[in-house]
């Protein structure tokens, strides 16, 4: 069993308040889900209204398909987001 961990760390440039900050956030964690079916969480920088730091993680048999899933949601973020500034730090345990 391996367990991929990915840390989010991003800076919202257009966000003029937390509504709006909020309203990204969600979409992005709504995005995740549904498309990689894995864990999604905001777990710092809650009020700040143009940072977040998202965990994402999930389980998988091998580490082949670990570092395929790290990839897919890396390219996913940068295809879908790209006027976010994210910064990704990526953990198999």
């Amino acid at each position: 069993m391996v367990i991929g961990n990915i840390l989010l760390d991003i800076f919202i440039s257009d966000a003029g308040s937390l509504k709006e900050k909020r309203m990204v956030i969600k979409s992005l964690k709504e995005k995740l889900r549904n498309r990689f079916n894995v864990s999604v969480a905001e777990v710092g920088s809650h009020d700040l209204w143009q940072s977040s730091q998202i965990a994402v993680v999930f389980v998988t048999n091998d580490r082949k398909e670990a570092d395929k899933t790290f990839q897919f949601i890396t390219n996913f973020l940068d295809e879908n987001f790209p006027d976010l500034h994210i910064n990704i730090h990526k953990e198999i345990y």
